[in-house]
C-alpha cells in the first residue's frame, strides 16, 4: 500500500501515523523499497564536482586586463611584431600557470577534509531488522535509532525511549533535544520545537527510537538548506570590485594617451606602419601587465602563509576579501565556544558558591577540591551514563554532553566512579519525570542512591540540604531564587541529591522521598579560550563582530558579555522578533543595532547577509552547520569550520579554518590586509613608472625633441623594470600594524587620493628629470642613439630605486630593513645586472641599441636617481604630521 506522503508530518498525531502507516510493524518489501528508489532516487545530496584542469586555466584569462593584453598581442602579431606578441604571450602563460597551480591545490586540500566513510542505518525490510547503506533509504523506511547513530534522513518518531538528539548543525542550539513520539505540533513550529521530528544529519546523543521515513535528500530539512544554494549568489569580493574599477580606469587612460600619441606622430611625419608599431610598443609598455602575475602571486603567498595558520583558501580572492570585511557575522555554537556542556559554577545549599576553571573534556591541572562538596560531585558522576577516557594523548569521551560534563568534573575533584560499587538500578532520564536516578553499592552495607534533574522536580523530593557536611532543613526559596539567578546569567541548572539507603533496597522508586539535596550546578557551553581576544582584536581593527546564533536570548547574552559583544537584552534580536517586523525601516533598525541575534533559523540568518551587504556592509560569516551555509554563499566571504565543519558547510565556504579556532580568522584578516597593501604597492610602482615613461614622450612632443626611446626599448624597460620586481612587492611582510587601522571604505578605489599624489610626484619626478637628462645630453652634441643608451640606463636606475618608496605608504624607507624581503632585493640586483649584461652583449646590444656608459656617467645618474627618494621621503613626513594633527584635534 502506498503510503500519504504528508509535507508537515510533525503535525500528524501519532495514532493518525500508526494508522495509515501499515508497514511500521513489518517494514517494506525488497521490491516495494527497490521501486521508491528507482522512483524517488538515493537518499543523497547532488554534489558539484571539481573543475577540470583546463577550465580552471582557460578561466585565469576571464579578466578585463588580459583582455586589453590579448588585444594588444593580436595588433602585434598582425602587424608582424612577433617579438612584442611573444612577450605578451610569456606573460599570460606565467599568469595562468600560477593561478591554476594554486586553485587546483586549493581544490585537493577542500577534497582532503571531506569525510568519504559510508554511513550505514538499520532498518525494517521484509518483516525483519537489517543494515543497508544509508543512500538507500526510501519514504515510508521504518528506521532504529540508537545513541551514537547520526539521522539519516527526516523521521517522524513512532516511539522513542530517552531519546535525546543534537541538531546543532541545523538549528545552531548547542542544547541537545529530547524528543517525544507522543506530541503534536503547529504547522509554522521552528525546527527546534518539533519534538516528534528526527532531521537528517542529526546525532543521536542519547536513548532509542523507531521512525517513519517522510523526506530524503534534497526533500528533507538539511536537503532544503542545500538546494537553496544553487538559488542564492554570492557576493563579490572587495579585491575583484576595486580591480575591476582601477582596470576600466587603465584601459580609458591607455586609449586617450594611444590615441594623442598616435596623432602627434602623424603630425610629425611618421608612417602608418610606423605609428602602429610604436603605439602598440607603447600601449604595451604602459599597460601594467605585471598586474595579474603579481596579482596572484601576492594572493598565493598570502594563502601558504594563511595555511600555515590553519586557514585553507578554496578561492584566492577571498584571501583580501577577509582582510577587507567590516562586519563579521559568527557562529557561537563551535564558533566561538567549544560545543562541550561544562560545569561553570556550583550553588551550595547556604548560597556559597563555587566557580570552576576550565573548558571542555580536558580537566586540566588545576583541582577543586573543597570537601563539602565531595557529595555533590559524586552524586552527578554516579548518576551517569556517559564514559570519560585519556586515549593518544588527549581526553576523549562520548554519551550525553551533561553526563560528561560531571565526569570532567568528576576529573577535577578526584571523585572516580569507580571507587563506588556497582550499579545495582537505575531510571534514566525521561522527559515526563525530568529526573534520572541511580543506586549503586556502597559502603557500611548501605547502597548510594544519587539522583540529579530540573529544580523544581527535585526539591519536593528532598526534606534536608547538607551545608558544611551537616544537614539542615531545606530553604526552598532561597535555593529557587539562587536557580533563577544562574538560569538569568544564561546558564544550564540542575540540581543533585540523594542519600544512602538499605541494602535490602534494590530498586529506586519512581518518585523518591526523603533526599538530601546536595547544591546547584550552573552548566554552559564556554567561549573557545582565545576567542575574547580574537573578538577584541577584530573590534579594534574596525570589524563589527555579531554573534548569529539558534541559542536562547539569555545564553546568547550570557555568552556575549564574556565576548564583549553586549550586554544589555536591548543589544539583543531574537528570531520571532524579526518574523513580526512589519516595515523595511525597523526590519533594517533591528539588524544594523543588533550584537547578539538568537533563536535565528537558516533563513533569517541568510536575511540578516543579504540586508547587511545592501547597506554597504562587507560581511563575512563564519559557521558550522549546514544550517550556516546559505549565509556563507551569500557573503562576501564564508569562512567554514574545518574539524566541526559539515560537508555543506565545508563545499561552501571561501575559507576553511582547520583547527576551528576563531583566532585563526584574525589572522586571516591580518593577512588579508597584507595582502591588499601588497597589491596597492604592486599598483603605485607599475603606474608611477608607467606614468613616467609616458610623461617623457608627452615633453619629448611638446618640445619637437626626438622620440626618447625606440620601441624595443620601451619593452625592454618594462621587462627589466617591472619583470621581477613587482613579483618581489607581492612577498613583502607584514609592517605590524595592519590591525591597528580601520578597514578600508568598501567603495574606495586602489588609486585613491594618496595613490594619486604619490603617483604624480614620482611620475613627474621620473619622467621630468628623465626628460632633462636627455634633452641636456642631446643639446651637448652627443648622437641620438647614445642619448637613448643614458636615457634608458638612468631609468633602469631611476625604477629600481622607486622600490623603495613602494614598500610602505607610511613608514621611511630608512626604518625598513631591506633584508626584510630578500627576493625584492635580489630582483632589483638581479633586473639591474640583466641590464648590464645586455650593454656587453653581442646582438642583444645591437638590437637594443645600447653599449657601455662611463663611470662617473653611473654615478651622475645614481646621484640624480635619488631625487624620487628624497621627494617621496618628504611627502611622507608632510602626510604624518597631517595625520597627528587631525588626531589631535579630534
Amino acid at each position: 500500500m502506498e503510503i500519504e506522503k504528508y509535507t508537515e508530518p510533525h503535525q500528524r498525531s501519532l495514532e493518525d501515523v500508526l494508522k495509515s502507516s501499515p508497514s511500521v510493524n513489518q517494514g517494506l518489501t525488497s521490491l516495494e523499497a527497490e521501486l521508491r528508489l528507482q522512483a524517488n532516487g538515493p537518499n543523497v545530496f547532488p554534489t558539484k564536482k571539481p573543475r577540470p584542469l583546463w577550465k580552471i586555466f582557460l578561466g585565469q584569462f576571464a579578466s578585463p586586463l588580459i583582455y586589453i593584453l590579448l588585444a594588444a598581442g593580436g595588433v602585434a602579431l598582425a602587424i608582424g611584431d612577433t617579438r612584442d606578441a611573444l612577450f605578451i604571450a610569456i606573460i599570460l602563460l606565467i599568469n595562468s600557470v600560477i593561478g591554476t597551480t594554486q586553485e587546483k591545490g586549493a581544490q585537493n586540500s577542500a577534497l582532503a577534509l571531506k569525510r568519504m566513510a559510508e554511513t550505514r542505518s538499520m532498518v525494517m525490510r521484509d518483516g525483519r531488522q537489517m543494515e543497508i547503506p544509508s543512500e538507500e533509504i526510501v519514504l515510508g523506511d521504518v528506521v532504529y535509532l540508537e545513541s551514537g547513530n547520526k539521522v539519516p534522513a527526516d523521521l517522524r518518531l513512532i516511539n522513542t525511549h530517552s531519546l535525546e538528539v543534537d541538531e546543532s548543525l541545523l538549528t545552531g542550539e548547542s542544547l541537545t533535544v529530547v524528543k517525544d513520539a507522543s506530541g503534536q505540533f503547529a504547522e509554522h513550529a521552528s525546527l527546534g520545537d518539533r519534538k516528534n521530528m528526527a532531521f537528517t544529519g542529526s546525532l543521536v546523543v542519547r536513548g532509542r527510537a523507531t521512525g517513519l521515513v517522510t523526506a530524503v535528500g534534497l526533500q528533507s530539512e538539511l536537503g532544503r538548506i542545500v538546494n537553496s544554494l544553487n538559488s542564492e549568489e554570492s557576493a563579490g569580493t572587495p579585491l575583484l570590485i576595486r580591480m575591476k574599477k582601477l582596470t576600466h580606469k587603465i584601459a580609458i587612460a591607455l586609449l586617450v594617451v594611444t590615441a594623442l600619441m598616435a596623432v602627434f606622430l602623424f603630425l610629425k611625419g611618421y608612417g602608418y606602419y610606423e605609428v602602429l608599431v610604436f603605439s602598440v610598443a607603447l600601449a604595451v609598455s604602459a599597460i601594467p601587465e605585471g598586474l595579474p602575475v603579481a596579482l596572484t602571486v601576492a594572493l598565493s603567498v598570502a594563502s601558504r602563509r594563511m595555511a600555515q595558520r590553519n586557514v585553507i583558501v578554496r578561492k584566492l580572492p577571498a584571501v583580501e576579501a577577509l582582510g577587507s570585511c567590516t562586519y563579521i557575522a559568527t557562529d557561537k555554537t563551535g564558533t566561538l565556544t567549544v560545543n562541550q556542556m561544562t560545569v561553570r559554577k556550583i550553588v551550595a545549599p547556604d548560597g556559597e558558591q563555587f566557580d570552576i576553571e576550565g573548558s571542555g573534556l580536558d580537566p586540566g591541572s588545576k583541582k577543586f577540591d573543597n570537601v563539602h562538596m565531595e557529595s555533590l560531585v559524586r552524586c552527578g558522576v554516579l548518576c551517569n551514563e556517559a564514559k570519560l577516557f585519556f586515549q593518544e594523548g588527549k581526553w576523549t569521551g562520548h554519551g550525553d554532553a551533561v553526563d560528561l560534563a560531571f565526569l570532567v568534573l568528576g576529573e577535577k575533584a578526584g571523585v572516580n566512579p569507580s571507587d563506588s560499587g556497582g550499579l545495582v538500578s537505575d531510571i534514566p532520564f525521561e522527559p515526563e519525570h525530568q529526573f534520572a536516578a541511580t543506586l549503586h553499592e556502597g559502603n557500611d552495607h548501605k547502597r548510594i542512591l544519587s539522583v540529579k534533574g530540573a529544580v523544581e522536580k527535585l526539591l519536593p523530593m528532598c526534606d534536608s540540604m547538607l551545608v558544611q557536611g551537616h544537614k539542615h532543613r531545606i530553604n526552598t526559596d532561597a535555593i529557587l531564587n539562587q536557580a533563577d539567578e544562574l538560569a538569568e546569567a544564561g546558564y544550564r541548572v540542575l540540581a543533585l541529591a540523594g542519600h544512602m539507603v538499605s541494602r535490602s533496597e534494590s530498586e529506586i522508586s519512581k518518585s523518591p522521598t526523603g533526599l538530601v539535596f546536595y547544591g546547584l550546578v550552573g552548566m554552559i557551553d564556554p567561549l573557545r579560550p582565545e576567542a575574547a581576544k580574537a573578538v577584541k582584536q577584530c573590534q579594534q581593527a574596525g570589524i563589527r563582530v555579531a554573534m548569529v546564533t539558534g541559542d536562547h536570548p539569555k545564553t546568547s547574552l550570557a555568552i556575549a558579555r564574556e565576548l564583549g559583544l553586549a550586554q544589555t537584552m536591548d543589544e539583543v534580536v531574537s528570531g520571532p522578533a524579526l518574523k513580526q517586523v512589519e516595515s523595511e525601516d525597523q526590519l533594517s533598525k533591528m539588524i544594523l543595532e543588533g550584537r547578539v541575534f538568537a533563536r535565528v533559523e537558516p533563513q533569517q540568518k541568510l536575511q540578516i547577509v543579504q540586508h547587511l551587504t545592501q547597506k554597504g556592509f562587507f560581511v563575512a560569516v563564519t559557521g558550522d552547520g549546514a544550517n550556516d551555509a546559505p549565509a556563507l554563499k551569500a557573503a562576501n566571504v564564508g569562512v567554514a569550520m574545518g574539524l566541526s565543519g559539515t560537508d555543506v558547510a565545508k563545499e561552501t565556504a571561501d575559507l576553511i579554518v582547520a583547527d576551528d579556532r576563531f583566532s585563526s580568522i584574525v589572522a586571516g584578516v591580518e593577512q588579508g590586509r597584507i595582502v591588499y597593501n601588497n597589491l596597492r604597492k604592486v599598483v603605485y610602482l607599475l603606474i608611477s613608472t608607467a606614468a613616467a615613461e609616458i610623461l617623457i614622450f608627452v615633453l619629448s612632443f611638446v618640445f619637437n625633441a626626438p622620440m626618447p626611446l625606440t620601441a624595443a626599448q620601451i619593452l625592454w624597460l618594462n621587462l627589466v623594470t617591472n619583470g621581477i620586481q613587482d613579483i618581489g612587492l607581492a612577498f613583502e611582510p607584514g609592517e605590524g600594524d595592519e590591525l591597528a587601522h580601520r578597514p578600508r571604505k568598501p567603495n574606495e578605489s586602489i588609486f585613491d587620493r594618496l595613490m594619486m599624489e604619490r603617483v604624480l610626484l614620482s611620475a613627474i619626478v621620473i619622467g621630468g628629470i628623465g626628460y632633462w637628462y636627455f634633452h641636456q645630453l642631446v643639446q651637448s652634441g652627443v648622437g641620438i642613439e647614445a642619448a637613448r643608451n643614458n636615457l634608458l640606463l638612468f631609468l633602469v636606475i631611476f625604477e629600481n630605486l622607486m622600490l623603495g618608496n613602494c614598500r610602505s605608504e607610511e613608514k621611511s624607507i630608512f626604518k625598513l630593513n631591506p633584508l626584510r624581503n630578500k627576493f625584492l632585493l635580489g630582483g632589483a640586483i638581479l633586473a639591474q645586472g640583466i641590464h648590464i649584461v645586455a650593454m656587453y652583449t653581442p646582438g642583444l646590444n645591437i638590437l637594443l641599441e645600447v653599449g657601455p656608459v662611463p663611470i662617473g656617467e653611473w654615478a651622475r645618474m645614481f646621484a640624480m636617481a635619488l631625487a624620487v627618494l628624497v621627494v617621496i621621503e618628504v611627502h611622507k613626513m608632510i602626510k604624518a604630521r597631517g595625520i597627528k594633527a587631525q588626531l589631535a584635534s579630534s
